[in-house]
């Protein structure tokens, strides 16, 4: 296919949980510091909501969200609270203008974990939601373990919540069970049934379709995408940051405009060193290897144009390709490149006579760049056309 994909998206709001579902990722442990770092660089990235933790998770929690709520971010601060009045109360006390209100509503997780019945489920998420309007805040009730709940039991509940005024319904696939055309198909329901609401989804990665379900539940009519930086979460956490934006951007670039997209690979870094883990190599975007070129093929494409084996413009993310030279995958023509980076003058016979050298040494033993760069020089200075080398 040659032309330009055509999609229904044309807005969408994202509400970063590092702060909430990060926290929950194995080891992750985030100072009053790190939140304030992690909340700022979110900010200034230009995420819409950042989601906290409850505040009845801790002492200290409650006290980072005042901290946090004191910083007059542009991002809307949103706790993540269980469908219930002291809860609520506790996050009123801290400032925030927004409340995350959640209620378990599968049949396993009714019978598993709160023990509570859909008729309880439904009275008490609205009135929980008309005692949260009534302060004046936003409100959003999501229905935990959405895509293993009954149909007829998610219609009931958002029908209740909105009916007591929910600003926006989520729904979840909690364990990352959902296929994309499931989501498509169960947000165009949703959609269809409360054309007037916003509807948020919260993806787990369990299968590694967090990212092609959020794209499938956009399409689908959805308006806010949970994600956290580098994906983080419970067990394989969720939607990356990064890949929500590398996907839209492959789709149109103008769907990622508001964004400060080169403040991506800081984010990236700032929580991989806060959680103590490396960018995984296969990382949207920001991982070492994201641009790293080899093969000869294709590389003698991406010297005549970058669009050849790349979807992104790199200076849209402040970000550089590796065209690796030291290998036995290479190409005469990748070297001549770096022939011209050294300023060296080399002409085809010498070039076509480094490269088969290059592979050859790569058959015995890793390479580095600098042996390459040495065979280059050598081969400059003994052909005597590069008057600044010292003749060898």
């Amino acid at each position: 296919m040659t032309t330009e994909r055509a999609t229904s998206i044309k807005e969408f709001k994202i509400v970063d949980s590092t702060l909430r579902e990060g926290e929950q990722f194995a080891g992750a442990r985030f100072t009053t510091k790190d939140k304030i770092k992690i909340a700022k660089a979110l900010d200034a990235f230009g995420v819409e909501y950042i989601e906290l933790s409850s505040p009845m998770s801790s002492p200290i929690s409650f006290q980072d969200h005042i901290i946090l709520v004191d910083l007059g971010l542009k991002a809307t601060l949103v706790p993540h609270l269980r469908c219930a009045r002291e809860d609520i109360d506790k996050a009123l006390a801290t400032g925030v203008k927004s409340i995350n209100m959640m209620f378990a509503t599968s049949p396993v997780l009714q019978q598993y974990s709160h023990g509570k019945n859909m008729d309880y489920i439904v009275r008490q998420a609205a009135d929980m939601t008309k005692y949260i309007k009534d302060k004046g805040l936003e409100v959003r009730f999501s229905g935990e373990d959405a895509f293993r709940s009954n149909l007829e039991d998610l219609d009931r509940v958002f029908a209740a919540v909105i009916e007591a005024g929910a600003d926006r319904i989520g729904i979840p696939d909690t364990v990352g069970r959902s296929t994309p055309f499931e989501v498509y198909e169960v947000f165009r329901h949703f959609r269809e049934i409360f054309p007037n609401v916003d509807i948020e989804f919260h993806c787990h990665n369990d299968t590694g379709c967090a990212v092609a379900n959020a794209w499938a539940a956009l399409e689908a009519g959805c308006t806010h995408i949970d994600v956290t930086v580098l994906g983080i979460g419970e067990r394989n956490g969720i939607t990356p940051l990064g890949g929500l934006i590398a996907r839209m951007y492959a789709i149109d670039k103008g769907l990622v405009k508001k964004y400060k997209l080169k403040k991506l690979r800081e984010l990236d870094e700032l929580v991989a060193k806060m959680v103590g883990f490396p960018i995984p190599f296969n990382n949207y975007i920001t991982s070492p290897t994201a641009f790293h070129h080899r093969a000869g093929i294709h590389t003698n494409a991406l010297l005549k144009s970058a669009s050849s084996y790349e979807i992104f413009d790199l200076d849209d993310f402040g970000v550089t390709r590796k065209i690796d030279v030291a290998h036995r995958l290479i190409g005469k023509n990748a070297i001549k490149a770096r022939a011209a980076q050294l300023k060296l003058d080399l002409d085809e016979a010498e070039l076509h006579e480094i490269t088969w050298e290059i592979k050859t040494m790569s058959d015995q033993e890793l390479l580095t760049d600098d042996y390459v760069d040495n065979l280059l020089t050598e081969a400059a200075q003994k052909n005597g056309r590069n008057p600044n080398l010292p003749v060898k």
